[in-house]
């Protein structure tokens, strides 16, 4: 890293040797004539890991959930979400603008809309009000602080959304983390929602991709949306083949880079006026008791540490196979010590 602890987030992670390796000698073919070999494993291995019929790979998470949202909704639908989930915050209103739909935010302590969320935003139907058709979940929860959704609590949220007719569509892109901090399968996970997305290129290490899984109809459906967004693309088996490993290899990892959090936590929590939100999975957020968020990160990225600024009173800091857990018990105590004399 060139003695840079870049805790910014997880993408910043680099493709591993054996990632490499594979990527310089892997089979490929033309994918918009499906004919790449090496990415049609990837999306076999992936649908069976989450327990779908078939998926499809999408240069970005941001691309698999709008294409997702396209996929279960017409013009003039509303989406049911947390007010602070990616598809809200992250992606540019893009079910807007692509897809013709509007957020129907719901505001929840953890990140999850629970099934009496569900059920609360049932409204008598008529003619001149839009409908909510689809439930997104996003598990882990980015904003909420890397928080994990049980599986018994995903179920609920899902059956409460087919009680009421609406199709389920899960943002895991990092939910390779909440299978581990669980100690489950990932499956467990979104079994009975119509869609889910995994992202490969944050702790998986992959430098590229993410998947979408579905019934088999509506993937073939979702390629069409795909190239549509631009996404059809050509010999991604390179690309794929770094996924293949990362699956393989780096799934089981990830509890180390939950416990770096835990240990650059505990650090953290020592400095005075902060409040330290204890991490679930590798997302650590700090608050702030004064507006100095700025500061505190710009004395950190002096000692080259990078940290994100999630507004004026709070830091994030995100875990991963790129910093040891020196580093991060570095960080911590250099953020404890930025954060005097605040």
């Amino acid at each position: 890293m060139n003695g840079i602890i870049d805790l910014r987030s997880d993408t910043v992670t680099r493709p591993t040797d054996a990632m490499r390796k594979a990527m310089a000698e892997a089979e490929v073919g033309d994918d918009v004539f499906g004919e790449d070999p090496t990415a049609a494993r990837l999306q076999e291995r992936v649908a069976a890991m989450l327990g779908f019929e078939a998926a499809l790979f999408m240069p970005s998470g941001v691309m698999a959930n709008e294409v997702a949202i396209r996929l279960w909704t017409r013009p003039g639908d509303e989406v049911l979400c947390d007010a602070h989930s990616h598809v809200v915050d992250y992606e540019l209103s893009g079910m807007a603008a692509l897809s013709g739909v509007i957020p129907r935010t719901v505001t929840t302590e953890r990140g999850h809309v629970t099934a009496r969320d569900v059920a609360a935003s049932k409204r008598p139907r008529t003619y001149f009000r839009s409908e909510i058709t689809l439930l997104v979940l996003e598990n882990t929860h980015n904003l909420a602080g890397g928080t994990v959704t049980t599986a018994a609590d995903m179920q609920a949220s899902i059956n409460a959304a087919r009680e009421r007719g609406l199709k389920v569509h899960v943002d895991g892109a990092r939910l390779w983390n909440a299978a581990v901090a669980l100690g489950c399968g990932p499956a467990e996970l979104v079994a009975g929602a119509d869609s889910a997305m995994v992202t490969l290129s944050k702790g998986l290490c992959a430098p590229v991709g993410s998947i979408l899984c579905a019934d088999r109809d509506s993937i073939e459906r979702a390629r069409r949306i795909r190239k549509q967004f631009g996404g059809g693309m050509r010999q991604i088996g390179h690309l794929a083949a770094a996924g293949l490993v990362a699956v393989d290899t780096m799934v089981s990892r990830l509890a180390e880079d939950h416990e770096k959090a835990r240990r650059l936590a505990e650090i953290a929590s020592g400095a005075a006026a902060v409040r330290v939100t204890p991490p679930e999975t590798n997302i650590l957020f700090v608050h702030l008791e004064t507006p100095k968020a700025q500061t505190i990160a710009d004395r950190l990225l002096a000692g080259n540490i990078h940290a994100s600024v999630m507004g004026d009173s709070a830091l994030r800091f995100v875990t991963h196979k790129d910093v040891s857990l020196a580093e991060c018990e570095a960080a911590g105590a250099a953020f404890a010590e930025a954060s005097k004399a605040i």
